[in-house]
This record gives C-alpha cells, sequence and structure tokens, in this order.
C-alpha cells in the first residue's frame, strides 16, 4: 500500500467518527441546563434553537443556532483542508448532520438537524445556502412558519448544488439531508395541516 492510500485509509474513518461525535453534542440541551431548563421537556420538546429560544431565551436560541452550525461546519471544512476525495467529504457531511439527528449522548433521539445542515453548506458552498437563506426569509416573512421556512430551504439546497454543477457526491448529500429533515419534522407537516402549528411573532418569541 502506498503511503498516500495508507494516509487515506486511516484518516478518512477518523474524520467520519470525529464528525459524527461532533455532530452528536447536545448543544441545546448543555446550554438550557446552564438556565435551569431541559429544552427536550418544553414546548416542541426538540433541542434545536427555536425551542431552546423558547425555554431558555433568546441569547441561547442564538448561541444553540451557531454551535449547531458549527458541528456540522468544523468537519466538513477540515475534511476539505486536508484534500481528502469529495465524497468523503460529503460523507463527513452527512454523518455530521446525522450525529445531531441521532446522537449517541441522547440514545440517538436528537434535533431535526437543520442548523447542522446550514454549517455543511456553509463549509461546502456559501453561494447556495445564501439562496436557501434568502428563500427561508421570504417565506418565514409572509407565513410565519418556521418549520415550513426550514423546509422549503432544504429543498432548496440540493436544487441549487445541482445547478451550479455541484459534485453529485455533494448533491446526493444534500438530498439525502433533505429527505431527514422532512422526515424529522412530520408532526410539524401534521400542525401546519391542522392550523395549529407555532408562528413566528416578530415582536418576540413565538405564537399560536
Amino acid at each position: 500500500m502506498f503511503p498516500d492510500q495508507l494516509i487515506g485509509f486511516i484518516l478518512n474513518p477518523l474524520l467520519v467518527v470525529f464528525a459524527y461525535f461532533l455532530g452528536s453534542i447536545p448543544v441545546g440541551v448543555i446550554l438550557g441546563r446552564l438556565k435551569g431548563v431541559d429544552p427536550r421537556k418544553t414546548g416542541s420538546g426538540n433541542i434545536g434553537a427555536t425551542n431552546v429560544m423558547r425555554a431558555a431565551g433568546k441569547k441561547m436560541g442564538v448561541v444553540t443556532l451557531i454551535l449547531d452550525a458549527a458541528k456540522g461546519f468544523v468537519p466538513v471544512a477540515l475534511a476539505m483542508a486536508l484534500d481528502v476525495h469529495v465524497y468523503v467529504v460529503a460523507l463527513v457531511g452527512l454523518v455530521a448532520f446525522l450525529g445531531h439527528v441521532f446522537p449517541v449522548f441522547l440514545r440517538f433521539s436528537g434535533g431535526k438537524g437543520v442548523a447542522t445542515a446550514l454549517g455543511v453548506y456553509l463549509a461546502v458552498s456559501p453561494l447556495t445556502i445564501l439562496g436557501a437563506f434568502v428563500v427561508f426569509v421570504i417565506v418565514a416573512a409572509i407565513w410565519r412558519y418556521v418549520s415550513l421556512a426550514s423546509m422549503i430551504g432544504a429543498i432548496v439546497v440540493p436544487i441549487g448544488l445541482y445547478l451550479i454543477g455541484a459534485p453529485w457526491s455533494f448533491v446526493t448529500m444534500a438530498g439525502l439531508i433533505t429527505l431527514v429533515v422532512i422526515l424529522r419534522h412530520k408532526d410539524n407537516i401534521t400542525r401546519l395541516a391542522k392550523g395549529t402549528e407555532s408562528k413566528l411573532s416578530f415582536s418576540g418569541g413565538t405564537k399560536r
């Protein structure tokens, strides 16, 4: 086995394992406990930024968003800096996302992964995520449903990656992430259909 192949044989699995465990860190739960609350027992029960904001305040919600995004950005940026194969970069991004959704530290019951996916995409294609963010803002401003805006924004990403000619491994990764994001929003979809989903309030917090 050639030295470069040996390095890749050792490095690639390490990157994937690192991505999973970093993605598994339950940032929302940790920050919530600093405020004496558990987001899993408040509001929607989700550990993501939106529910942490409800449970522990805006500041903790914003910090959760940033750190959850970092869980996706850091391993992907590291993989790209190490110049590993594009397929490995895509796998690292997917695994970091799945780490948040199915974290070993919470018995594989995690969040919806939107913020971590955002971090992955910021490393892979900032231009694409900018387009998805614009769509997210428009949908959120018109209908005031964060869940709806998140799902539509997630759908835009693989389409955007395809249109800019990104590697198929990235398009496939984004497609799988989008599928999981939508599946994780199944309860939100039910509430949206019933008209009981919480709306974003521009005066602060959320409302029914």
